[in-house]
């Protein structure tokens, strides 16, 4: 059924209940605890045995065990992760999009706020997460958790240099947007709309000189309190939906 290398292990009734409809090959178990009979549960189960996946009954303490303590609502799956895909792969993937939207995140190093982006990037359709190899962080287990099912569906590029791939996707006709609290230029004022990369900077220190010098044009999010900056994965749901909301909604 795989190794534990090849594997990952989702939670939740919505995580698991989609990826049974979309990628039920991916799905290598499925566990639910014995206390639920409910609709919505019986409704994964109906998928899983559809789909010949097999089907475990578990007791919920024993589910909550293996999960640790999180909201897994008496449902997990154990499925083949979606590998990380290369430079190359992104840029092919591009053709399949007429309006492509990428989030880029330039050192980001809390695997907490880059879960949160990936949560959030999936939930406004974007094509995929590019973050630089080193000094950021990577997909963990810790990623995984905090994505809640996320990261096996919005893939994540990993990329030796951020700045190269942000050249080569204007080649590809995408414009680079960058976030900024300084910039002059509000978010909802700019374009957002054609094929476009949205790049944050890391906590604390934001965009390096060298990826700002390769953006479009930047944007800044309104603020209208004392604190100084958005955390980014708060910086980053605000811009994406700006750009959902420009698009008509998705």
């Amino acid at each position: 059924m795989g190794s534990a290398e090849h594997r990952a292990t989702l939670y939740g009734i919505h995580p698991v209940r989609v990826m049974l409809e979309r990628h039920a090959e991916r799905v290598l178990m499925v566990r639910i605890a014995a206390q639920r009979a409910d609709a919505r549960v019986g409704l994964i189960e109906e998928l899983a045995r559809r789909h010949q996946r097999p089907v475990e009954r578990v007791d919920m303490r024993s589910l909550t065990q293996l999960l640790g303590d999180v909201a897994h609502q008496g449902v997990a799956a154990d499925i083949t992760p979606v590998p990380p895909w290369t430079e190359d792969e992104l840029l092919a993937a591009l053709t399949d999009s007429r309006a492509p939207l990428l989030l880029a995140l330039d050192g980001v190093q809390d695997p907490q706020n880059l879960g949160a982006c990936l949560r959030t990037a999936d939930a406004c359709g974007v094509l995929a997460v590019v973050v630089p190899r080193d000094r950021a962080a990577q997909l963990t287990p810790t990623v995984r958790k905090v994505a809640v099912g996320a990261a096996e569906s919005t893939p994540v590029v990993a990329v030796t240099n951020l700045v190269r791939t942000l050249k080569l996707l204007k080649q590809a006709g995408l414009w680079v947007v960058g976030a900024d609290a300084a910039a002059e230029k509000a978010a909802a004022q700019a374009d957002l709309t054609g094929p476009r990369v949205l790049v944050l900077g890391g906590e604390g220190t934001g965009l390096r000189r060298l990826t700002r010098e390769n953006c479009d044009f930047m944007v800044r999010l309104p603020q209208l309190g004392v604190v100084e900056s958005l955390n980014v994965s708060v910086a980053a749901g605000m811009l994406l939906y700006e750009a959902v909301r420009q698009r008509g909604g998705g």
